[in-house]
């Protein structure tokens, strides 16, 4: 746990963390828990993704389309 600078007590702030799986983060989305949503552009079958940016928007929920499901395993730790 990171100490706040005053006293070295706890913060008691959870540190960002990043969920993957379809259904984990629609979860997070219609609970407005996820603050950022990323969806990779290469996803098959892309109709099971194809609402998700419509569900942000409508939570209020920014979200990004990056390039590469690559890249976003990379940022999960998942291959």
């Amino acid at each position: 746990l990171e100490l706040a600078a005053d006293g070295g007590k706890p913060s008691g702030k959870a540190p960002p963390f990043v969920q993957c799986g379809m259904n984990f983060v629609t979860k997070l989305i219609e609970s407005k828990r996820a603050k950022l949503v990323l969806i990779a552009h290469d996803c098959e079958p892309m109709e099971l993704l194809c609402w998700m940016p419509a569900l942000c928007k409508a939570k209020d929920i920014p979200y990004m389309i990056i390039k590469g499901k690559s890249r976003l395993g990379q940022v999960v730790n998942k291959d």
